[in-house]
């Protein structure tokens, strides 16, 4: 399911076609509209990293007189009457507790952790299925070097590889994506003649790689990067660890159970699931951006079936294709 999410309207033929093209007509502008997804080459990305984004958005929600409120965990959702009610949040920093009333309320937060946090207690055959959803989490090791071992070759010679992300196919090592954090934009490198790369390690919350130590994290790193020929140890200058639970819902467990949580969750029109977590739905940004947007034009346009919402990114085209198929029969 996640994979035909993933490729769907790609096909062998496509991807051939794609290729040969593209050796005769480079593709320079970001308008790619003809272009399947998964063959896109070039897109918008944001001068500090995707962050900004979510640093933008904030700012303006607060020059229009709303509130953004950070380190907050949400412990209890009150329900009532067929609806959600108000939540309480408890401040990481200082322990303080609060109970915030409303009209309309979005979760991104994993499924399971929401279920358990509704009060009156949800009925436990629905939370046997919210349990059981897994998710794999995510370990980032970022080492600042000198150099790479590895150089693509262009008219000006030896330069740094162009690719922005690498994943690694050798079996004997753990990391499995490597990211290039120079070519995703320049203004994240502070030194340019310094290459800050991204170790991507897919583990399980509690498993052994997530309970090593940064310091051991970092060492791994050094030394599987060195293994494989992308690194000398002795340039390294700088490293960082990362960990982030939950980064990816998995389509096992009882995923195959979800539509009883939505059911359930379902009667209650005032609650909106969006976001990746927020659905366990593994989708892009863009289409986790497109849920909360169709939530909104559901809310404003008073409707209370979300069905749409679910519908993102499972249809068998996506958006963008039936937006120029709509404005070509106009």
């Amino acid at each position: 399911e996640w994979g035909a999410q993933r490729i769907k309207g790609l096909n062998i033929l496509k991807a051939i076609k794609h290729a040969f093209t593209s050796i005769f007509k480079r593709t320079t502008g970001i308008k790619q509209k003809g272009v399947e997804t998964s063959l896109i080459e070039r897109f918008l990305y944001p001068k500090h990293g995707p962050g900004q984004l979510w640093e933008e958005v904030a700012k303006q929600v607060v020059e229009l007189g709303g509130e953004v409120r950070m380190d907050q965990d949400v412990i209890q959702i009150h329900r009532r009457g067929g609806k959600i009610v108000a939540v309480t949040t408890r401040d990481r920093n200082t322990g303080a507790e609060e109970t915030i009333e409303g009209d309309v309320f979005f979760s991104t937060m994993p499924i399971k952790e929401l279920l358990r946090a509704i009060t009156p207690k949800v009925e436990d055959k629905v939370l046997e299925v919210s349990d059981g959803l897994v998710y794999r989490d995510f370990i980032t090791v970022g080492l600042l070097v000198d150099r790479l071992i590895v150089e693509d070759d262009d008219a000006r010679g030896q330069a740094l590889i162009r690719d922005n992300w690498i994943y690694v196919q050798e079996p004997d090592v753990k990391v499995g994506r490597l990211q290039i954090f120079n070519n995703w934009s320049p203004y994240l490198v502070a030194d340019p003649s310094k290459v800050w790369l991204g170790l991507e390690y897919f583990c399980n919350e509690g498993d052994e790689l997530w309970t090593l130590s940064d310091h051991a994290m970092v060492a791994l790193g050094k030394d599987e990067l060195a293994r494989i020929g992308i690194i000398d140890m002795a340039d390294v200058k700088d490293a960082t660890v990362i960990r982030v639970p939950k980064t990816y819902p998995a389509y096992f467990g009882t995923y195959d159970r979800l539509h009883e949580v939505r059911d359930f969750l379902a009667s209650y029109d005032n609650l909106f699931l969006v976001g990746r977590n927020g659905m366990h739905k593994y989708n892009n940004q863009d289409h986790s951006m497109l849920t909360a947007m169709t939530a909104v034009d559901n809310i404003l346009a008073g409707r209370t079936d979300q069905s749409n919402i679910w519908e993102v990114n499972t249809e068998q085209e996506y958006h963008e294709e039936k937006t120029e198929a709509t404005a070509a029969a106009k």
